[in-house]
């Protein structure tokens, strides 16, 4: 099943995709006013009563999608996660070796954009870099978590583009300044769910910017697999229903090409993952 969060005029809910339309299910299911607070419910027989017996609410293309899940408590974002990035930023000529323990940091909410939505160029950097990822978003929350046990405590699956300013992500060893502007955390277009998407561990992923292939890769690449990432995570803090982890971006990223190449207005960007779907977002300088 596809989730996803929406917007309808001033209203926010949440809903499952039924072909071109949205059943409401915040509507429904009040007890759950967000996708966040019904990932940690478990109460999917009655979700999936309301969607057999509703016709959707809403049309797909009248609604205005938010971030999957649009406030999460935390964004966790593997670095240089892919071995085919590994080996990019290697023959780059920079420093990198793999390490024993998978790099992170964090991303905040409010970075965030949903699918169709405008992603920000900021005024102080024109090195705006695309960097298409899977994200995994937590149902089942929890601490210490065993790669054995890691897979039940997914509730699906979705699309991140961690669009990165490449110059402020350099300012320091930390590269968070450069990962969390406003605009630039784009995520969607909806939720699916682990019995639909198959094999996580080898989608394939291609990021396009328009219409051209720059990112062109399968999960299979992945240092540091899904349930050693929520392993990790969850013996640092406390995981709860609606985190997310995007697992890194694969080879193509535009800083290391020559010359390189960066997002600009007027860019369609597009990060298409196998089973989930396409998430696209427009490229616009800061106002």
């Amino acid at each position: 099943m596809k989730l996803l969060s929406f917007a309808d005029r001033d209203r926010e809910s949440w809903g499952a995709v039924v072909e071109n339309g949205v059943v409401d299910l915040g509507r429904a299911l009040p007890q759950y006013p967000t996708l966040a607070d019904f990932v940690g419910s478990n109460d999917y027989e009655r979700r999936n009563a309301i969607v057999g017996q509703h016709k959707p609410d809403l049309k797909l293309n009248d609604i205005k999608y938010l971030p999957v899940i649009p406030r999460p408590e935390k964004i966790v974002c593997a670095v240089r996660n892919y071995l085919d990035h590994h080996q990019e930023a290697v023959a780059f000529g920079m420093k990198r070796e793999i390490t024993e323990f998978p790099p992170i940091f964090l991303r905040v909410w409010r970075s965030q954009v949903g699918h169709d939505a405008p992603v920000i160029r900021p005024k102080v950097s024109d090195n705006f870099d695309w960097e298409g990822e899977l994200a995994v978003i937590i149902g089942k929350g929890g601490r210490h978590i065993s790669q054995a046990d890691a897979w039940n405590h997914v509730a699906g699956y979705s699309i991140y583009n961690d669009v990165s300013v490449r110059d402020w992500q350099r300012h320091a060893q930390q590269i968070a300044s450069g990962k969390n502007f406003v605009g630039t955390g784009p995520f969607g277009p909806w939720l699916v769910t682990p019995d639909e998407i198959g094999d996580p561990t080898n989608l394939k992923l291609e990021t396009r910017v328009n219409g051209t292939a720059m990112q062109s890769s399968t999960t299979s690449m992945l240092i540091f697999s899904i349930p050693r990432l929520i392993e990790y995570c969850s013996t640092i803090f406390d995981l709860v229903p609606g985190d997310v982890i995007a697992t890194g971006t694969p080879a193509g990223v535009g800083f290391t090409r020559k010359p390189p190449i960066f997002l600009k207005p007027g860019d369609i960007v597009e990060v298409e993952i196998e089973n989930i779907g396409v998430l696209r977002n427009p490229v616009v300088d800061e106002a």
